[in-house]
């Protein structure tokens, strides 16, 4: 194949499968509040980080003429009102509390199920998409102006000095049966988007030094001769880029290192090819193409069914240093397109020869497992039979950052962005 028929192959596929994402959010919602399901299930709740994904998505949408201008503001407005105007209080059927929201809403009323936490994590989530659309949203007319207003209330509303709970870092989350949780983000994780956002907070500002006592909790680490910030899920290397682009730009930690949190995402996407073809566990499918260790469904089989191998079902999964049961996900490797397009492009390839789309509403499958034979004898052997909301929105926009560099150019005026990013120390590049 030459350079303009691979380019060719190469483009139509991003643009199907960014589409089919992307219709994960038009029609896995309650249009009345824009609520988003957490999955394709009918008994599924909403899931707030979806929302918030599904939030960045719609300006994409309209940009790549997947809904008009006028659909996207007519959901948008529908969610940002739910979201200022739902229960907020320290009730335990409320819908958020102190700026912040539970993580599972009940799809119909938006009231919290499960008991789950009031989560800041997938709170912070939330809120870069409602900032993406007050960016986006720019239009001198009613329902634009109230899109700018609403984003810049909710995002105010938010008490991120309260969620610090008398600590220099930030506590995941708080229960109103029993407080706050005792786990903080500490290590480099998914949470550098969430330090931003409550860094640049105008009303209730967390203080530099819980971005300095998170950078201090940091693990440097030289793996297969490629050194990085480490953790082992892929979508920790990923989130936070949807929103932010972070070429160029560097913090304390990564000036002392010669790196950036971009790089850093590039190493660590080819710490998992590598780790893929080196396949120490011997797991089947592993490869060059065939690669994406993350936070995923897995098959959830005993030893006693599985040739004495345990299979875990929900786990956040990682390499090298597991854990890790053959389960691989294809959103994982996609969302990866923007650090390392070489390896993705060609995984994204394989992943649609063994038709991993096959059957699927929304592209293709969650996660799949090719070390457990599947009756019907295709390649990919397990598959998960669920689609979830915070898979389909990374790949819809790191396809776009990839593809135009949209959300990233749109996010670099939002001041929420530039000011926690001056005041946790990045500097150079494009800030």
């Amino acid at each position: 194949m030459d350079a303009s028929s691979e380019h060719a192959l190469n483009d139509e596929l991003l643009s199907d499968i960014q589409r089919l994402s992307f219709d994960y959010f038009l029609n896995e919602a309650n249009p009345a509040n824009g609520l988003i399901a957490d999955r394709n299930t009918a008994a599924s709740p909403a899931s707030i980080a979806a929302v918030g994904l599904a939030l960045s998505s719609y300006p994409v949408g309209v940009e790549r003429g997947f809904m008009t201008r006028t659909a996207a503001v007519e959901r948008t407005l529908a969610t940002l009102r739910f979201f200022w105007n739902a229960p907020h209080g320290p009730e335990p059927d409320a819908t958020g509390y102190r700026g912040f929201y539970y993580h599972f809403l009940d799809m119909r009323t938006g009231r919290r199920v499960w008991n789950c936490e009031l989560s800041t994590i997938d709170t912070a989530l939330l809120l870069a998409g409602v900032l993406a659309t007050g960016a986006y949203f720019d239009a001198d007319e009613a329902t634009e102006l109230e899109i700018r207003q609403l984003a810049d209330a909710l995002y105010r509303r938010t008490d991120w000095r309260w969620a610090q709970d008398g600590g220099a870092t930030v506590t995941h989350g708080w229960r109103p049966e029993k407080g706050f949780l005792r786990y903080r983000w500490e290590g480099y994780d998914e949470a550098l988007i969430l330090y931003i956002l409550g860094l640049g907070s105008p009303t209730f500002p967390l203080p530099p030094e819980s971005y300095a006592a998170w950078l201090s909790s940091y693990k440097w680490k030289k793996i297969y001769g490629r050194e990085q910030v480490y953790a082992g899920p892929l979508f920790i290397h990923q989130f936070s880029h949807i929103w932010i682009d972070f070429r160029g730009i560097r913090d304390a930690f990564m000036r002392n290192v010669g790196s950036d949190y971009f790089e850093n995402s590039r190493q660590a996407t080819y710490l998992h090819r590598h780790y893929a073809i080196r396949n120490p566990k011997g797991f089947a499918g592993y490869g060059e193409n065939c690669w994406g260790i993350t936070a995923s469904d897995g098959p959830g089989l005993q030893p006693s069914r599985a040739g004495g191998r345990r299979f875990f079902t929900y786990l956040a999964r990682g390499a090298p240093f597991g854990p890790d049961d053959g389960t691989l996900s294809p959103w994982a490797a996609i969302t990866s397109l923007p650090f390392a397009p070489e390896i993705v492009l060609p995984a994204l390839r394989y992943f649609h020869e063994i038709d991993l789309h096959d059957g699927n509403p929304y592209g293709f499958t969650a996660s799949f497992n090719p070390t457990i034979a599947n009756a019907d004898g295709r390649p990919c052997g397990w598959v998960s039979p669920d689609h979830i909301g915070i898979n389909h929105g990374p790949i819809a926009l790191m396809i776009e950052n990839y593809r135009s560099d949209f959300l990233w150019r749109l996010m670099r005026g939002v001041p929420a962005i530039t000011t926690g990013l001056r005041r946790a120390g990045f500097s150079g590049g494009w800030l």
